[in-house]
Parts: C-alpha cells; sequence; structure tokens
C-alpha cells in the first residue's frame, strides 16, 4: 500500500503541478474543471446513485451549470463563492449533529444538491484565486497540506478527545490545534515573504486559521456520507489513495472561503 501511495504520488505530483501553474486561464478551469467533475462523479456514487447512466447524468448536470458560469461570467462573481459559505453553515450542523441529522439529508437527492454546494464553489474558488495571483493559489494547497501534516503528528503525540467519534473516529482535537498552530506558523512566513505589514499579516493568520477549521469539516463531511454509504474511499482512481474526493476534500471547503477571505483582502 505505501509503495503504490509513493508511486502515485510520485505521477501525479508533476502532473499537478503543470495544471495548477502552467496553463493559461482557459486551460487551467478545463484542468480543474476536470477534477472536481471526476469528484462529481464520485459524489454521485456517495449519494447513494450508483447505476453509471444516471451518476452521468449528475455530472452532465454539473458540466451544463460550469459551462453557463464561463460563459456569462459569473465564475469571477462573489456571490456563488457565499452561497456555498451558507452550504458549508448547513453542513457543519449535519456534522455535529450526526447521527441524529442523517434524516434531514439521506434522501439522495439532498445529497446530490449538497455537491453542488460542494463542488462548484471550490472550483469556482479556484479560478478566482489564479486570477488574483497564483501565489495565494500556492498558499492555500500549502495551507491545506501542513494542515493535514500537523495535525497527523500532533494526533498522534498528544491526541486524547475525539473530534467527531461517529463520523472519523481517528481525529482528535489535539490534532485540530496542532493543524492550526502549523498554519499559523506558515501565515507569519508567508507574511513575511510577500512583506506584508503588521494589520496584513494579522488578517492572513486570522483568515488561515479560520481555513483551517473549514478544512476539517471537508473531511468530516465526506468522512460522513462514506460513514453512511458503509464504504471506505470514495473511489479508485488513485492506487494507494482511494478517489478524487479523497484526496480534495480539505480543499473543497477551504478554497472558496480562502477565496472569500482574498476578496475582502
Amino acid at each position: 500500500m505505501l509503495k503504490q501511495r509513493i508511486l502515485t504520488a510520485l505521477v501525479l505530483a508533476p502532473l499537478a503541478l503543470v495544471g495548477l501553474f502552467g496553463l493559461t486561464e482557459g486551460g487551467f478551469a478545463l484542468f480543474t474543471g476536470a477534477v472536481v467533475l471526476w469528484g462529481g462523479w464520485e459524489w454521485a456514487n456517495l449519494s447513494g446513485v450508483e447505476h453509471p447512466t444516471q451518476r452521468l447524468a449528475y455530472v452532465a448536470s454539473l458540466v451544463t451549470v460550469m459551462i453557463l458560469a464561463w460563459l456569462g461570467g459569473v465564475v469571477q462573481a462573489a456571490w456563488p463563492l457565499w452561497l456555498g459559505a451558507i452550504g458549508w453553515l448547513i453542513s457543519g450542523y449535519w456534522v455535529v449533529r450526526y447521527p441524529r441529522s442523517s434524516d434531514q439529508w439521506r434522501a439522495p437527492a439532498v445529497r446530490l444538491t449538497m455537491g453542488v454546494w460542494v463542488l462548484l464553489p471550490c472550483w469556482i474558488g479556484f479560478n478566482q484565486l489564479r486570477a488574483i495571483g497564483s501565489e495565494w493559489l500556492l498558499y492555500v494547497l500549502l495551507l491545506v497540506w501542513v494542515a493535514d501534516i500537523g495535525a497527523y503528528f500532533a494526533g498522534r503525540r498528544f491526541g486524547r478527545r475525539k473530534l467527531a467519534p461517529r463520523v472519523s473516529p481517528g481525529k482528535s482535537w489535539e490534532g485540530v490545534y496542532g493543524g492550526m498552530v502549523a498554519t499559523a506558523l506558515l501565515a507569519l512566513l508567508f507574511a513575511s515573504w510577500l512583506d506584508m505589514g503588521t494589520a496584513q499579516g494579522v488578517w492572513l493568520v486570522v483568515a488561515t486559521l479560520i481555513v483551517t477549521l473549514m478544512s476539517v469539516l471537508g473531511d468530516l463531511l465526506e468522512s460522513m456520507l462514506k460513514r453512511l454509504r458503509g464504504i471506505k474511499d470514495s473511489g479508485c482512481l488513485l492506487p494507494g489513495h482511494g478517489g478524487i474526493l479523497d484526496r480534495i476534500d480539505s480543499l473543497t471547503a477551504a478554497i472558496p472561503l480562502f477565496a472569500l477571505f482574498r476578496l475582502w483582502g
């Protein structure tokens, strides 16, 4: 399993770097759109839609919305990010109250709708961050990566209090705190690198801590859906890593929120 994970990472890492930082505006939108749409294919399965034709219909609906958003200039608007933020507040409520809340969202139609506010704002956020500056796209990717590493080591060393035992038994509050400490240090380093002023640096640290918490929610939401479906991974596209959603679950929450913070800042 470890060998598979390493080999897959060695193949995917350069492809991801070229796709995220080496493409023009339209190419970047197509690349991130393809990733999000594959996530939509897997999300349909998490929603209880198993027939391939029905899953393709869901992906096709996402494609239609994305094309209309691109042609209509919506991809540069802030309101889809706000709608996504509202959707994540609802998702957070369901995660906190799981399994009591499951009757409110277990219907496939509700889960499919949930996927719309999870996936589309993520794609829009990707494109807006790229337009603002590639350094901010790099930053939010590092943020999620550093948060995962900090949470992993802090959780293993200090983990005592379970974060959401009914959703993801392996996560602890100590792991969350470790991830926040790690990303706060990242924010300070990034602020120093960009020669930010004190007010901007403080704003970046505060935004980073909030986005770090949101990235945890992205992970928990997918775990909740997988638990209801009784599956371990969202898919099998990436050997040793599971599916696309298993790799971008934290980003689906972090990207649109950080894009909002950058628009404010």
